[in-house]
Formats: C-alpha cells, sequence, structure tokens
C-alpha cells in the first residue's frame, strides 16, 4: 500500500518473537503508514533493539501504562498476554489485533482475512480484531472463491505443518536432531514429544494437544474458525494436524465436497483469479505448490487441482503458504491496512 495520508502511532507487542520480527519486516517492506512506532516485549528483552526503516529503537517493557497515545497494536505475544493487555490498549482507544487464540471465538471479537471477510473489520465492539490460525488462513484464503461459486458442504483437510510454527527453539530443535541423527548420535527431543527429524507427529500443539473428542486443539481451530471466518455455520470440516520436518510453510492437503459442481478446469480459473492466490498447477512439468518455494513469500499457492472421482461434486487441491507471513504477521498488518483505508474500500487487492 502507499504511504499516502497521514501515519499511524503503531506499536508492536511480543516485538522479539518470530512473528514480532516479521512485522517489523513487513511493515517496512508494505511502507505502512507510521508516525510513531514502538516496539514491546517482556522484562528479559528490555535492553535489546530493533532496527526499522534504518533505525535503532529500544525494546521496551509492556506495562499496564504501554498504550498512551497509540493507535494500532499487533500483538504476537501468547494467549495469556493478549488476554491480560490487550482489553488494557483497547481501553486506551488503540485497535489491538491479536494473532494469538485468545480472543478467535469471542463473537464480539472479528476474525478476519482480508481476502475473504474484510468487512467484519468494522464489527469490532471491543476494540480487538482477532488474527486465525496460520492453517485456517491458507485454507479459506483458497477456499473462498470456491465457496462463492458453489458452496462448499464439506472439507477434509490433512495439514503438514511446518516446525516454525512452534517457535525459534522448535526449529533449532530440528536442526540439532538432523545433525546429530547424521552423526549416528541419537535425538534429545525438548520441545516435542518425540523426535522431529525425519519424522512426522500427528499432534500438534506438542503439549496438552488432546480434547475429550480425541481431536488435538488444533484441529478444531479449523473447523471453528473456518466457519465463523466464512460466515457460515454449516461447513462440515473434518482435520488431521501434522508436524513434519520442514522449516518454513505450511502444506495442506484439501478435499471438498459442493452443492454445485465444480470442474477442475473451473477450480482452476477461479483461483486463478482469487486475491492472495497463485496457482502452480503444471503436473506434466512436475509444477506444483513447494514449502522450498513459499517460504519468505506471501501467497497462498494452490496446484493439484483435480476432481474427486468418488463423490458426484468433490474436489482435491493442494495449499502451501508461509506460515510466519500470511498465516500471522502478513495477516495481521493487511487488517490494519483496511482498517485505515476504511469502509470504502479496503487495498489489500482483495476486491472488495
Amino acid at each position: 500500500m502507499s504511504n499516502g495520508g497521514s501515519g499511524r502511532n503503531v506499536v508492536v507487542v511480543g516485538a522479539t518473537g518470530a512473528v514480532g520480527q516479521q512485522f517489523v519486516q513487513i511493515l517496512e517492506q508494505r511502507n505502512f503508514p507510521t508516525k510513531r512506532v514502538r516496539f514491546l516485549a517482556s522484562a528479559r528483552s528490555v535492553g535489546k533493539s530493533v532496527t526499522f526503516r534504518g533505525k535503532e529503537y529500544p525494546v521496551e517493557e509492556l506495562t499496564e501504562k504501554s498504550f498512551d497515545g497509540d493507535e494500532i497494536a499487533l500483538f504476537s505475544a501468547g494467549s495469556g498476554t493478549s488476554r491480560k493487555f490487550a482489553p488494557i490498549a483497547a481501553a486506551a482507544k488503540c485497535i489491538v489485533i491479536d494473532n494469538s487464540s485468545c480472543w478467535r471465538m469471542d463473537p464480539d471479537v472479528p476474525l478476519v482475512v482480508p481476502e475473504v471477510n474484510p468487512q467484519d473489520i468494522f464489527k469490532a465492539r471491543k476494540g480487538i480484531i482477532a488474527n486465525p490460525n496460520c492453517s485456517t488462513i491458507q485454507m479459506v484464503v483458497a477456499l473462498k472463491p470456491l465457496h462463492d461459486a458453489a458452496k462448499i458442504k464439506r472439507i477434509v483437510v490433512t495439514t503438514m505443518q511446518s516446525v516454525s510454527g512452534a517457535g525459534h527453539y522448535a526449529m533449532e530443535e530440528l536442526r540439532l536432531q538432523t545433525a546429530d541423527l547424521l552423526a549416528g548420535k541419537p535425538a534429545q527431543p525438548k520441545i516435542f514429544p518425540h523426535q522431529i527429524a525425519f519424522n512426522a507427529l500427528p499432534q500438534i500443539p506438542q503439549s496438552n494437544a488432546f480434547e475429550a473428542n480425541g481431536y488435538t486443539s488444533e484441529e478444531m481451530k479449523l473447523l471453528n474458525e473456518t466457519r465463523k471466518i466464512m460466515g457460515d455455520p454449516s461447513i462440515n470440516v473434518t482435520m488431521t494436524c501434522v508436524r513434519v520436518p520442514v522449516f518454513m510453510a505450511h502444506s495442506e492437503a484439501v478435499n471438498i465436497e459442493t452443492e454445485r459442481k465444480l470442474s477442475a478446469a473451473d477450480a482452476r480459473a477461479l483461483l486463478a483469479k482469487a486475491p492472495g492466490v497463485v496457482v502452480v498447477d503444471d503436473v506434466a512439468r512436475q509444477q506444483y505448490p513447494l514449502a522450498t518455494v513459499a517460504g519468505g513469500t506471501d501467497p497462498v499457492y494452490v496446484g493439484r487441482i483435480r476432481e474427486d472421482f468418488s463423490i458426484a461434486n468433490g474436489l482435491n487441491i493442494w495449499v502451501v503458504s508461509d506460515n510466519l507471513r500470511k498465516g500471522a504477521a502478513l495477516n495481521a498488518i493487511q487488517i490494519a491496512e483496511v482498517l485505515i483505508k476504511g469502509k470504502s474500500g479496503c487495498g489489500c487487492g482483495c476486491g472488495h
């Protein structure tokens, strides 16, 4: 977006974390209009600094008095921090865009993907807007044009999620385990319950994952968040979430059943025009979305588009996206761009 008009007073909460660092980078890359910018974190990060637009900024400690004069707060500091500090920021007239799971299912808090439901941004009765889960974001960006054209009845999704979704130390664990195993040493799990190198773990998150119904909390997010974002509680979703030894970008095998028939060619044409989507689908040349390509980029990549011959109105697609960018920081900043653009148009390229 252009840096037109007056800038905003922006504060990044959790600035030293993996998503916080992405906030800083993407704010600069997209030339987000800032009048004042500040970077907050816990007391243990005080003394560190953040470089933004060529200038060094000190990391300040997050306190109850941190939000005086701020207009937009980008939060990525965990659910506990958001639960305590988001209402404090909102009470100080600062709009909160929160990346944690804390507020996502609150009926008074919109859950937003700008390519899907930008209109909900202006329904933030508590002054808080929730950023969805990373795996949900990329799936609904891909499914929205198909749902609009043929109404999705049922989704079956298996996610293959990179270790970056569990944070910096999880990425380091994968590096260390890979080196140890290649050197003939045993893997030492610390972050994950089992070895992650050369393995696949059908459990996300890595602790307190399973609910009474046998699904993990990550899996239930795909059901509940999809319905809320799409504004359609009739959509059925069944899912399995798997952590895989990939550093960056999540991949998803998505099967959908629609009310009306969509051919693979229909779906490909719809997705080729969809905001935020890049179609990579030339199987004759072995061209399809790859995590190694998606990492560090903004789009949701879709390929392997084909009809499901086991049902009348079924499609299979393969969806890949960078979980720290579109799956977290970029989506939140796009929300902020819609917010400052106003109801007349969001300016994020989504066509609304």
